[in-house]
């Protein structure tokens, strides 16, 4: 049994919970290597703390589950199964006490919730989210360099939008180069919907890229990330077109210096709360503390936004292994707007940044 499921059965043990029945896809990709969107058909895996685990997959997956190195069994479910009841089954056949079920309950909706009690009479459900996002805190070395890869293919992609500007182009141009480009080498799936955002439509944090033309004296804003070997990268950069003037310059440099001051404080023992803090001070020193709306950063591996968030309300200690963003901005309403962001990952002293696009001021004529 690989460490991860023997943490999570050892919990199980130690909770006196008799079975948990993980449903979200990124931790089935977690405990199995299994990656898969099953859209509503079920997909899980269930995990007791005295025998051996099972898959429960749509039958059309079943050679892919095979294929991704999970090696226990794996139960297959026609379209015209009832997959509840075949997990019921399944798990009956491995234990008949059945008074604790963990679940995650952020992920589970509730007819499904409805189904389990259904078919678990009388079981009570505990939330397994504490205990899987401690787990998926701490990467591993092989985490880590999956995700410098991926930190590497963001910063590829931005590097094609920059080359791509030029007057009278559109935001959705651009993007169709970068995702072009990256489905040139290899990269099938973004982490999130890229963000190519020009002139005042910056001055969204999460714009929606449409049809705006970009002009010269615009900053242009990208906001993007891959998917490589089941795991997330997230950059954001913001760079110049053609010329600036002061107001740009000034706001950019005031993100630069949170960005940067954030980044050298990354050590294990510090909070997230200081780290929020140094970046927030900076910018409200500066007098644009209302135009910096959102968190510090957040957490990043399977998924793109995960624990811990890097606020200013969080005092969780930084610890050795963990991944995250540090991203301050600043955004005037119709006025400018600029955010530059990097992964780290944070080492036995200090920090690594994963990402490595230059973030000195780029005007790109």
């Amino acid at each position: 049994m690989n460490k991860r499921l023997q943490e999570l059965t050892s919990w199980l043990q130690q909770e006196t919970i008799d079975f948990a029945f993980v449903t979200a896809p990124e931790n089935v990709f977690y405990f199995s290597g299994f990656l898969s969107d099953p859209h509503e058909r079920l997909l899980g895996i269930a995990v007791f703390p005295n025998q051996e685990p099972f898959m429960i997959c749509p039958a059309l997956d079943v050679t892919d589950a095979k294929a991704s190195g999970w090696e226990y069994e794996i139960i297959g479910c026609s379209d015209t199964d009832n997959p509840w009841e075949v997990l019921e089954k399944q798990v009956k056949k491995r234990t008949n006490e059945i008074q604790t079920i963990a679940v995650e309950k952020e992920h589970m909706n509730i007819e499904r919730y409805e189904l389990l009690l259904q078919h678990f009479n009388g079981a009570k459900f505990v939330a397994a989210e504490a205990k899987l996002r401690q787990l998926r805190l701490i990467k591993d070395e092989k985490e880590k360099e999956i995700l410098k890869k991926a930190a590497e293919f963001a910063d590829f992609a931005v590097q094609v939008g920059v080359n791509e500007i030029k007057e009278g182009k559109t935001e959705l141009d651009i993007i169709a180069a970068i995702e072009y480009e990256l489905k040139k080498k290899g990269i099938s799936e973004m982490s999130f919907s890229t963000m190519v955002l020009t002139g005042t439509n910056a001055a969204s944090p999460h714009g929606n890229p449409g049809l705006t033309k970009i002009k010269k004296g615009d900053l242009v804003l990208f906001d993007l990330g891959v998917v490589y070997e089941g795991y997330c990268s997230d950059i954001t950069r913001t760079v110049a077109y053609d010329h600036t003037n002061d107001d740009q310059e000034k706001i950019y440099n005031i993100v630069l210096q949170a960005e940067e001051e954030a980044i050298k404080a990354v050590k294990p023992g510090i909070t997230a709360k200081e780290l929020d803090m140094i970046a927030r001070n900076i910018i409200s020193d500066a007098g644009y503390g209302d135009y910096f709306p959102h968190r510090l950063g957040h957490g990043l591996g399977i998924g793109v936004h995960e624990y811990p968030s890097i606020t200013n309300t969080n005092e969780l200690l930084i610890q050795e292994g963990m991944v995250f963003t540090i991203e301050p901005g600043i955004y005037v309403p119709n006025v400018v707007g600029v955010r530059i962001e990097d992964d780290v990952f944070v080492t036995k002293d200090g920090v690594e940044i994963l990402t490595a696009y230059p973030k000195s001021l780029q005007i790109v004529k």
